[in-house]
């Protein structure tokens, strides 16, 4: 399977799993001029946007260790334009990171970190 066809198969993974727990998928691959957002979801009244990083193996570290500073400043920009197209109050926001990995000869797995970064000082 190719990097491409990896990780479109993670983000479905982790968007069924949230369906599971209840989120509620509202967008997928939302594309921005700031740059592009996995999923976004609704928790309850919480607006999640959420990085799925997908990996076959931890060989290269974990796969939320990939999110780092420049990557949050660009998940937070495209969150801003996203809130800013839309009606109505701001309701609070959440940012997670879903870690999925591909099963090499077993199941899928994933790691779900709620809140697992802030807009704060980006």
């Amino acid at each position: 399977m190719n990097t491409k066809k990896v990780g479109d198969s993670g983000e479905a993974f982790a968007a069924e799993y949230l369906a599971g727990k209840g989120l509620s998928i509202l967008e997928r691959n939302y594309r921005t001029p700031m740059g592009e957002i996995d999923l976004i979801a609704r928790d309850g009244r919480v607006l999640v946007f959420i990085e799925v990083k997908t990996r076959k193996s931890a060989r290269y570290g974990r796969p939320a260790s990939a999110v780092g500073l420049e990557k949050q400043r660009r998940i937070v920009r495209a969150a801003v334009w996203y809130t800013s197209k839309r009606q109505g109050e701001l309701p609070p926001c959440r940012f997670d990171v879903v870690e999925v990995y591909a099963p090499t000869n077993g199941a899928w797995s994933l790691r779900h970190l709620e809140g697992a970064f802030e807009a704060h000082g980006l």
